[in-house]
């Protein structure tokens, strides 16, 4: 594998500094839970999504027949890069960008296309997934939210539940049972659906970390037209497989380096024994096993990029990526509150809070990485199975 960037690539990445460096917000925009359920916090990351569109930076690598600028996959991965660098948010429109627009122009009609892609580039369309039901988690193939074929229509009926963003978004990309006598995997199909439609209701969930970024969703005799069905009738099962690819693949990117970042810096600022705990041997210890494991993780993503520059799709190893990052950040975070003590787990609003309660979130929220886009268990089965070929 060559770790050289090209002299193209270079530029590229210059010029990127720069146009970040001139028009990064003062304000920073944060894509966190309270960006996402605080009318200002959201309405920041709004501009800031504005701002990346105007530039050209969102939905760098898309066609430029869909709004993108048909930049490579090593752009767009400088560009996410320098993006992390500055700890910058990627807009507000991640799952549209990331999982309903590529499952579109792989499987939509060109109607579809012309229709939904540039609004989700430009965020004028904000996308949320619909997915997990009450009784169908990590096994999708035995949701029973039913779409009934009724003329020029399907009628839905049915609910799904931990739907990011249902709150901020006009349109879902729905999956739904339309052959209830077909094996599991051969009776699914996906629809997109106007989340204003009626029939639809949607109820946030709040969290232990007391926001409700997450949603539960009804819908009663929701009437969705035929044309807005995303791949062949019952063929659902492919069209999910290629949707779930690209979010693990995301998923995978989390910002591992950031965190780790962040806990030496709070190494170096706390205290044991009279001393930075920096200084400690046990803690040098756990933060060089840390330090390793991101590289790792670095170096697996850039082996699975290394196959998406030659052509091929997001494959099975996004589950690795997507495994290593999630229980790694759970890890860290747990770390980060046995070095800092219960002051860590003082809550962002009160005085004494460290570092703006970041790793009372984290602790809370870390559990809930591992289980977002396909579980840990789920992700060791695909690994198991499909990259190191074991028996079922």
């Amino acid at each position: 594998m060559d770790f050289d960037y090209t002299p193209e690539e270079q530029r590229f990445r210059k010029q990127v500094r720069a146009w970040l460096g001139w028009h990064q917000p003062r304000r920073r925009a944060r894509l966190e839970p309270g960006a996402l359920t605080d009318d200002a916090e959201w309405q920041r990351l709004v501009d800031w999504h504005k701002t990346l569109y105007a530039g050209g930076w969102i939905g760098l690598s898309w066609p430029k027949e869909y709004g993108g600028r048909g930049a490579t996959l090593m752009e767009q991965i400088i560009f996410n890069q320098e993006l992390g660098r500055r700890k910058l948010p990627a807009g507000c429109n991640v799952l549209g960008v990331m999982m309903a627009g590529p499952a579109i122009m792989h499987w939509g009609t060109e109607e579809q296309k012309q229709r939904h892609l540039r609004n989700i580039l430009s965020g004028d369309e904000i996308w949320c997934e619909g997915l997990s039901e009450p009784g169908s988690g990590s096994d999708l193939a035995s949701l029973q939210c039913r779409a009934i074929p009724d003329g020029d229509d399907f009628v839905v009926n049915g609910q799904k539940v931990w739907t990011t963003l249902a709150h901020r978004s006009r349109w879902i990309q729905l999956f739904v049972r339309t052959d209830t006598e077909a094996i599991q995997h051969q009776g699914l199909s996906c629809l997109l659906v106007d989340v204003q439609s009626p029939g639809v209701t949607v109820r946030p969930l709040r969290q232990i970390t007391g926001e409700a970024e997450f949603n539960e969703i009804f819908f009663e005799d929701v009437r969705v037209p035929k044309a807005n069905l995303l791949g062949p009738l019952n063929a659902g099962w492919q069209v999910l497989i290629t949707t779930l690819m690209h979010e693990r693949a995301g998923i995978g990117e989390l910002g591992s380096e950031q965190i780790i970042d962040h806990l030496l810096e709070l190494a170096r600022r706390v205290r044991r024994d009279g001393r930075p705990a920096s200084k400690d041997g046990y803690v040098r210890q756990q933060l060089a096993q840390f330090a390793i494991e991101v590289q790792a993780r670095k170096l697996n993503g850039l082996r699975s990029l290394t196959k998406r520059l030659k052509g091929a799709p997001p494959g099975p190893e996004g589950s690795i990526g997507k495994l290593a990052a999630t229980e790694l950040t759970q890890r860290m975070a747990r770390f980060a509150v046995e070095l800092a003590g219960p002051q860590a787990l003082v809550e962002k609003d009160s005085p004494f809070a460290l570092d703006r309660g970041r790793w009372l979130q984290s602790i809370l929220r870390s559990p809930a990485l591992t289980i977002a886009g396909g579980t840990s268990e789920v992700n060791r089965n695909i690994i198991a199975e499909r990259i190191l070929g074991l028996p079922k």
